[in-house]
């Protein structure tokens, strides 16, 4: 079990993930764009933090965002939901070689 676990995705998605990790004990880390910053998964969970830009290709999608997020924030694992980057072949092998789980698929199943 991980003791703290990066939310990759916004929204309702990563608010049902912020609950169930709260029921298991699991420290959440939510990550947000400049227009989410006042969003409700920003204010649930655990720690927030911010990746900057407006638009997804400027914080969501920034795979170097992500990883320093999860870095700076302890977590050991990254939970990307749906969308975005949860069937990236670039971020499961990035997120494999910086040692952080990726809570899906592997690179090797994605690719």
């Amino acid at each position: 079990m991980f003791s703290t676990v990066l939310i990759a995705n916004r929204g309702e998605i990563a608010c049902r993930a912020i609950r169930t990790l709260k029921r298991l004990g699991v420290k959440s880390v939510a990550v947000y764009s400049d227009a989410d910053r006042n969003a409700r998964h920003v204010k649930e969970a655990d720690v927030a933090i911010a990746l900057g830009g407006d638009k997804a290709a400027d914080s969501y999608l920034r795979i170097d965002k992500i990883l320093a997020a999860a870095s700076v924030s302890g977590a050991e694992a990254i939970w990307p939901g749906y969308g975005f980057l949860s069937e990236s072949l670039p971020f499961a092998a990035a997120c494999e070689a910086a040692g952080i789980a990726f809570v899906g698929p592997t690179a090797q199943q994605i690719g």
